[in-house]
């Protein structure tokens, strides 16, 4: 990295370290890329990769705005999973007016190959000269100990994508939800929410109710409800951009669904998505673009 560079990821960590978290903190990026419905396409999921423009036809059928399509993750061997595929993908959306947030793993075990693999996404270009029109960091993996290291290299590579990426650029932080992590107190004490919104335009919490074995309307609102208030009181600004991923769309009843939408009413957040795209029914892709009106209650707590 030039010396310019260095200088300047030191001075975004020490920012992140010592300033609040405040909206007037972070510039004027607008990260609307990821308003709005959207969904999720990982590596892992063959078939779209075989077909991309039809995948994307599908989505824009069902009211998608915004797709996000995983890049790659720190187990594989190259820097960009089937790179022809992405460009393939990300001209597709562009043609049919959808937007393409790409999203990396990172191990934070590799720090060199995890800057490497993120900065690939953020460069890439399709045969036709497309780009993504943002960046998200998947913020999940444990591998590193003790949790304090963890937390040190998630916050250099987050200063070392700011910087590389440029001061205009939108990017968003695809992180655990705080109810999660009270659930799993061991996981990752102390997640740093307030040090990563110096680096993020937008937070994607993985408020996944489904795997806590959570059901029914009530029950899957109230959890989604609290993990919107948990990130904008952790994160310091009530006013923080948050994409809301509520669960996996194979595991959820007619009624998880209401209350996923219930709790898009109430927090209004910036936008909201399942995960993924080739789990998502039909039944549910017509609840996701029928939400309901806002409840008499809609304290998003």
């Amino acid at each position: 990295m030039p010396s310019g560079k260095k200088v300047l990821v030191a001075a975004l960590l020490a920012a992140a370290l010592i300033a609040p978290a405040t909206r007037a903190s972070v510039s004027a990026r607008q990260p609307s890329a990821y308003a709005g419905l959207g969904t999720w396409v990982d590596i892992y999921a063959t078939a779209n990769w075989a077909e991309p423009e039809r995948a994307v036809a599908a989505m824009a059928r069902d009211g998608v705005r915004t797709l996000y399509l995983q890049t790659g993750n720190y187990s594989q061997r190259v820097d960009l999973v089937r790179r022809r595929a992405l460009g393939r993908f990300v001209d597709a959306a562009h043609a049919a007016g959808l937007r393409v947030v790409a999203w990396y793993l990172p191990s934070l075990a590799d720090p060199a190959q995890d800057s490497r693999r993120a900065l690939a996404a953020i460069r890439f270009r399709s045969a036709r000269g497309e780009r993504f029109d943002s960046f998200a960091l998947d913020i999940e993996a444990s591998l590193v100990r003790p949790v304090s290291l963890r937390t040190q290299r998630l916050l250099r590579l987050s200063a070392r994508v700011r910087a590389a990426a440029g001061a205009r650029y939108a990017l968003g932080a695809i992180t655990p939800g705080p109810v999660g992590l009270r659930r799993h107190p061991t996981y990752w004490p102390g997640f740093p929410y307030r040090q990563l919104a110096r680096f993020y335009d937008v937070f994607l919490p993985m408020a996944y109710f489904t795997d806590a074995r959570i059901h029914g309307s009530n029950h899957a609102r109230a959890y989604l409800a609290a993990d919107v208030a948990g990130i904008r009181t952790r994160t310091g600004n009530p006013h923080v951009p948050i994409h809301l991923i509520g669960g996996i769309a194979g595991t959820m009843s007619a009624a998880d669904t209401e209350g996923f939408m219930r709790a898009v009413a109430d927090c209004s957040p910036l936008g909201f998505s399942l995960y993924e795209f080739p789990l998502t029914k039909q039944a549910t892709w017509t609840a996701l673009n029928t939400p309901p009106a806002t409840s008499a209650n809609a304290a998003c707590t």
